[in-house]
């Protein structure tokens, strides 16, 4: 990101949650951008992969949605309700933020994340766990996170706000451990730092491989489940403020705000805009991004769900950011 952009950012995101307050809540009514969305369609046709996209101008309420209904493969995406139930958490005094955790090796998980490549004994805190979790997308931070806020507290959330696709299905380890146990039944009575020190099944790579796409292909297997529609949605109502305080929404905007991963949404649009969002990824078979693009006559939100890929990961990551740029220039003046 700019350092002129993101210089003004943090007062403009304080004034945009007062303005999308007010803007139109009936996005489901109105028409999409049909050439925007044609154009949207030529692009997302490019790639050997099952997509799901919604994008949703905010201030007018214009949106395109390209299989916006069907559930996909969210992998680290799923992540986002996992913050927001943490801090709805600390909202309610049930959970300590400021909390210091003991990362010890029993902890530790293979997959993205930084925490791992520190000597066991760290001692963040849950909240640079939960920042951890969005930002490098840490795998130890979300299994302890994930801990402290219980999974099944998560779906009941989701249930509660009305989101009858959005599922989290087990946690990072659990997902570890089932590509090791698809490899050889054995794995089943390891333990987490068991298979952490083994770094993945000794097997072919023919067949490593093959395990990887059954498990970014098969429901069952996934680490969670959602559609593009709602992902947007639930990022839409935290625009809003409608999922915690105005404090504690600026803060998880914040954390999204600091994606460390910045090749999908945000890669032709670092000079106009700021992005908020979460990627989420089991290469090269999915490759997702979400978030909202803070731009001139936006905001506008926008989730990309690339499943089952049969190309490079360049291929999804320049579309991904095609189509964001195409959405900041036809939606870049606000229409009313």
């Amino acid at each position: 990101m700019t350092r002129r952009f993101s210089a003004v950012s943090l007062g403009l995101v304080g004034l945009l949650l007062v303005l999308t307050a007010a803007a139109p809540r009936t996005e489901d009514r109105v028409p999409s951008s049909r050439p925007l969305e044609r154009l949207i369609r030529h692009r997302l046709s490019a790639l050997d992969a099952r997509v799901g996209l919604h994008a949703l101008h905010v201030p007018t309420g214009r949106q395109v949605a390209v299989n916006a209904d069907e559930p996909m493969n969210t992998a680290s995406v799923i992540k986002i309700p996992i913050m927001i139930l943490a801090y709805r958490d600390a909202e309610a005094g049930s959970l300590h933020l400021d909390e210091r955790y003991e990362v010890t090796l029993d902890n530790y998980r293979r997959g993205s994340g930084l925490i791992q490549t520190f000597t066991p004994g760290l001692q963040p805190t849950i909240r640079d766990l939960v920042r951890q979790m969005i930002v490098t997308s840490d795998n130890i931070g979300t299994d302890i996170a994930l801990g402290r806020v219980g999974l099944m507290r998560v779906n009941e959330m989701l249930t509660q706000f009305g989101y009858q696709q959005t599922r989290i299905n087990k946690s990072t380890g659990d997902l570890v451990r089932r590509v090791f146990v698809l490899a050889d039944p054995k794995y089943s009575t390891f333990t987490d730092r068991e298979l952490y020190e083994l770094g993945l099944p000794p097997i072919p790579e023919d067949e490593l491989q093959q395990i990887l796409e059954r498990v970014a292909r098969e429901p069952a297997e996934w680490l969670g489940q959602s559609t593009a529609r709602e992902m947007s949605r639930l990022l839409l109502q935290l625009l809003r403020g409608e999922l915690a305080s105005a404090a504690t929404t600026e803060e998880m905007l914040d954390i999204l705000r600091g994606q460390f991963y910045d090749s999908r949404l945000p890669r032709f649009i670092k000079e106009q805009a700021l992005v908020a969002h979460k990627t989420g990824e089991a290469p090269p078979y999915v490759i997702n991004d979400t978030g909202i693009i803070f731009h001139e006559g936006g905001p506008t939100v926008v989730t990309v769900f690339v499943n089952q890929n049969q190309g490079t990961v360049l291929e999804v990551e320049e579309v991904i950011g095609q189509i964001a740029k195409d959405l900041v220039s036809a939606w870049g003046t606000r229409r009313d």
